[in-house]
């Protein structure tokens, strides 16, 4: 190996050892991968029934008694224009901890299926594509190309509007829900 090629292969270390990573539970929606920080995720559910709240937006399902916390049921298929289907024994609730501001929440989420937790170094996490002011993309924090598929890393803070959160809220029918 010569001096350039010992020199290159010094820095690849080097950015390797200098690559933060950060954990992802990926599940899957509609046949696509998508990724939440794991360090967000309180647990995983299996599919339960759900109290309806009349008045709500399409995407929340209800609300669920977990442990004694009202906790709001959103269905994220609805939530990003997908095509509602039927639960299977596959759909689980991921719950999750919602930041904005300096309030907490507490929000389920439905998915089709969980998959696997994976690693994702910052080197390995690409942009969000921009597509223009037509498509709302402000809560995709980036994207993955983990193994052979491709993951869609979820903001779950930027998730929800402020306006959202507020029918959320209400759904919960609490002040604070987590």
């Amino acid at each position: 190996m010569n001096t350039a090629q010992a020199m290159m292969a010094g820095m690849e270390a080097e950015a390797r050892t200098d690559d933060v990573t950060d954990q992802f539970l990926t599940f899957v929606l509609a046949g696509e991968h998508y990724g939440v920080d794991i360090l967000r995720v309180q647990e995983i559910r299996g599919w339960s029934q759900v109290t309806h709240i009349p008045n709500t937006p399409e995407y929340i399902h209800g609300v669920l008694n977990l442990r004694g916390t009202i906790v709001p049921i959103v269905d994220l298929r609805m939530r990003f224009g997908i095509e509602r289907i039927a639960n299977s024994r596959t759909t689980v609730i991921v719950v999750l901890r919602v930041t904005q501001g300096e309030r907490q929440r507490t929000i389920g989420l439905v998915v089709d299926a969980v998959s696997d937790v994976c690693n994702v170094g910052d080197s390995e996490r690409k942009p969000a594509p921009d597509f223009g002011a037509s498509a709302q993309t402000e809560f995709i924090s980036g994207m993955a190309a983990i193994d052979d598929k491709m993951v869609i890393l979820l903001d779950v803070d930027r998730l929800f509007h402020s306006d959202e959160l507020a029918v959320v809220d209400a759904a919960a029918g609490s002040r604070r829900s987590g």
